[in-house]
């Protein structure tokens, strides 16, 4: 899009974001959601979904990270890549069609740990929902 060297408080960059906003309307993000489903794409994703965590972001579930750690982006794209698990889940999510439920999906082991080497294994988003509602029945 024209006018992408603007920056923040630049003459124009509101009217920028709009124009933006509104392409991304027209289109439904087609774009993205086709990035979003290769594999640097879910692993874009899913590392913004992490540091939204853990920074904070997402204020309903801020108690659940709070204080913990997350390794970088260039150190968590070269482990996703060196772990087949990651690869095999990625490929049956392709071939199922892109089913949500059997989307790639980050899951701390220990919950008290953050998203630190060690602490981190690749599932389904089923099977870490149900991780999440076992741990969550285990607290009560």
């Amino acid at each position: 899009m024209a006018g992408e060297n603007i920056k923040k408080g630049d003459e124009g960059y509101e009217k920028m974001l709009e124009k933006q906003r509104q392409h991304r309307k027209k289109t439904g993000n087609a774009i993205t959601k086709k990035y979003e489903r290769t594999k640097k794409g879910k692993l874009m994703r899913t590392y913004r979904n992490m540091q939204s965590r853990v920074t904070g972001i997402l204020k309903k579930k801020r108690h659940l990270y709070d204080g913990k750690g997350i390794i970088t982006r260039d150190e968590f794209y070269n482990w996703s890549l060196s772990q087949s698990e990651f690869h095999r889940l990625y490929d049956q999510w392709v071939a199922s069609g892109y089913q949500h439920r059997l989307s790639p999906s980050i899951d701390r082991i220990d919950t008290d740990l953050g998203y630190v080497p060690g602490n981190m294994r690749w599932l389904t988003h089923s099977e870490n929902s149900s991780l999440s509602s076992y741990r969550k029945r285990q607290q009560t």
